[in-house]
């Protein structure tokens, strides 16, 4: 059976439900600021690190100052981005449900003794509560976070480290992905990409190939993607 080098998988949206818990816990954020979360504020939410976002919401509910200069402090982006971290670790601490698909082809990997990694924009006080809950007893090569690396997605830093921390070139090394942000990321990086979309649409390239989900993903298509980047 063929099979990739290595394999470098995001993790919220991509192996664990948890973009629905991550949008409800910055909305219930945004609320309190004043800003109503909706679709135009997707691309800075689905797929961003924290810090991002938190600025984001800043910005945004500046068109309702009086309600911001009533959150006092809070308002701060620093003091929100500790908030959105500590509301979507309570979430995801109650419960984080395995995306379709994602154990069967872990083991599939493992079965192979082909390498895998954890490659999130989550910080790293969610990654460790998801990967020692839903993804307990995976035997991940390593899990990055945004914590680990000077940036995170969209830049192609995780990415490269990663595939360094493997002895690997990035093109030697499939992304899966299931974000905007994550793809470029990843691309940027030089992996080729295997995206399964979660909650936003992902512009299509050359180096993106598309699945609805991970149930129809297999060693061998994984090792197509990148002998086709090769």
């Amino acid at each position: 059976m063929s099979a990739p080098a290595a394999v470098l998988f995001d993790m919220d949206g991509t192996l664990v439900d948890t973009e629905v818990l991550w949008w409800r816990t910055t909305e219930e954020v945004a609320g309190r600021l004043g800003h109503r979360l909706g679709k135009a504020d997707a691309p800075e939410v689905v797929g961003r690190a924290v810090a991002d976002t938190a600025a984001h919401l800043v910005r945004a509910a500046g068109a309702a100052a009086h309600l911001v200069r009533a959150a006092g402090a809070a308002a701060d982006p620093g003091a929100v981005a500790r908030e959105l971290t500590e509301g979507f670790f309570r979430r995801v601490a109650a419960g984080a449900p395995v995306r379709p698909g994602a154990r069967r082809l872990l083991i599939a990997l493992e079965t192979l003794g082909v390498p895998f990694a954890l490659v999130s924009a989550s910080p790293r006080v969610v990654v460790d509560q998801v990967v020692g809950g839903a993804l307990a007893q995976v035997p991940f090569a390593f899990t990055l976070s945004a914590d680990d690396t000077v940036r995170t997605k969209p830049h192609p830093d995780p990415y490269r480290t990663a595939a360094a921390r493997l002895g690997l070139e990035p093109g030697e090394c499939v992304a899966v992905e299931d974000s905007p942000d994550g793809a470029a990321s990843a691309e940027a990086a030089g992996c080729p990409v295997l995206v399964v979309p979660s909650l936003l649409e992902v512009p299509r390239s050359a180096a993106r190939t598309f699945a609805s989900s991970l149930e129809e993903v297999t060693p061998e298509l994984l090792h197509g993607l990148r002998r086709t980047a090769r």
